[in-house]
């Protein structure tokens, strides 16, 4: 296992091929289904614009354009606009793309070295790869929330609040991003951000339509969300709800658990962790506050897919990149990428996707193990005996490794 922390370190100092792979994997995910002609989902993205445009219903079933429906908010509109109005092929790709970028320039802003951001993005990229063909929102949502989180600690409150709002009124996820409040140096700055970009960003797409057709929609989005959350709860056999619930109602044969079974205790043990608060500028404090926030609502929303762990994903490698080296940390990452980003690819063979993978959601297994010891090793106060700081290259850990 040395030798695969040392190929991971030797890949992360080329800035390069991480630059060229990260890339690379968005085009080749997108252009592949384009080819395919397998772009549902930007084709209902697209919709939202004109739809919104022209006034139209954006939470009802549109047959003749596209399978399935819309579930985000209005002010998504204007974040497709650029993408909407061009070549549906070449805006699908473009918006691919862009999601990769996103999630790029956000990884370069947290405060860790270079080589340590580019082994964060090295091992996302599988994941990339899928979440990129699926045309997904959710590489957006991750930037936003890490963007929250790196603007916070660095007194950009304004600009962190933006990133919570745009996330929340287009797809709820972005509201955990409320949890680096504690972290803000400026906290009346922080909540009059909330307040200023709620009142913007909730009024803008009345822009280009109207303000009883956009106060209407956010009414008609919550119901949406409500009648889709049932929907994911009942039907165990679709590729909806890989989650920790969903996990839990699969494995022990249980579909009709209530998911607040699940949701309260994880609530409990999210708050649990800011009982030792008053290590908010301890830095591997606060990046165990942010892996717990890209968990947690892949974990418990009915809504998670095997796409949206593009945000989970990530929780588990910034974990890594920060720790003490030790044998099982490495076996660890190992197991949790290969089921996380390979279960659902042919890599682990189609028997085992057909046959495990989907019908436990095991996507969700490793992610769980990690939220709840990273739950108690704050409750613990093991972070404090991690040797080295998060912001120490993880070359120099590997010799520590290498000598032990």
């Amino acid at each position: 296992m040395r030798a695969k922390r040392n190929v991971l370190t030797f890949l992360g100092e080329k800035d390069w091929l991480i630059t060229l792979l990260w890339f690379g994997f968005a085009f080749l995910g997108a252009i592949t289904e384009i080819s395919r002609g397998q772009y549902n989902n930007f084709l209902i993205f697209r919709q939202v614009f004109f739809h919104l445009v022209h006034q139209q219903p954006l939470y009802i079933e549109y047959p003749s354009e596209y399978f399935d429906v819309n579930l985000y908010g209005p002010v998504f509109s204007i974040l497709i606009a650029p993408f909407a109005v061009l070549p549906i092929k070449i805006g699908a790709l473009l918006w691919s793309v862009a999601g990769a970028g996103a999630i790029f320039y956000a990884i370069r802003q947290l405060p860790l070295q270079r080589v340590q951001q580019n082994i964060i993005l090295l091992l996302c990229s599988q994941e990339l790869l899928g979440a990129s063909g699926w045309f997904q929102l959710n590489q957006f949502i991750l930037a936003l929330l890490i963007l929250t989180f790196a603007f916070t600690i660095k007194g950009k409150d304004y600009l962190a609040t933006l990133c919570i709002i745009l996330g929340t009124l287009t797809k709820v996820y972005g509201i955990v991003g409320l949890a680096f409040f504690f972290f803000s140096s400026h906290p009346k700055r922080f909540i009059a951000g909330l307040f200023l970009w709620t009142g913007l960003l909730f009024v803008l797409p009345m822009a280009i339509s109207s303000p009883a057709y956009v106060i209407n929609s956010y009414q008609e989005w919550l119901m949406a969300l409500v009648h889709k959350n049932a929907k994911n709860q009942s039907d165990l056999a679709s590729f909806q709800d890989i989650s920790a619930g969903g996990f839990i109602k699969r494995v022990l044969r249980l579909p009709d658990l209530n998911d607040l079974t699940v949701l309260i205790p994880g609530v409990i043990l999210f708050a649990a962790q800011y009982l030792m608060l008053r290590f908010r500028n301890d830095a591997n404090y606060r990046y165990y506050i942010l892996c717990s926030v890209l968990l947690f609502p892949v974990l418990f929303s009915s809504s998670s897919e095997s796409p949206t762990y593009i945000i989970a994903v990530p929780a588990i490698c910034i974990w890594y990149v920060i720790q003490t080296p030790a044998r099982w940390k490495n076996i660890f990452l190992f197991f949790a990428i290969l089921l996380v980003s390979f279960s659902h690819s042919d890599v682990l063979t189609p028997w085992f996707r057909k046959n495990l993978a989907v019908p436990y959601a095991l996507k969700a297994l490793p992610c769980l193990v990690l939220y709840l010891m990273i739950v108690y090793e704050i409750l613990t106060r093991q972070f404090l005996s991690i040797t080295k700081s998060a912001t120490t290259p993880v070359d120099s850990r590997l010799q520590e490794l290498t000598h032990a």
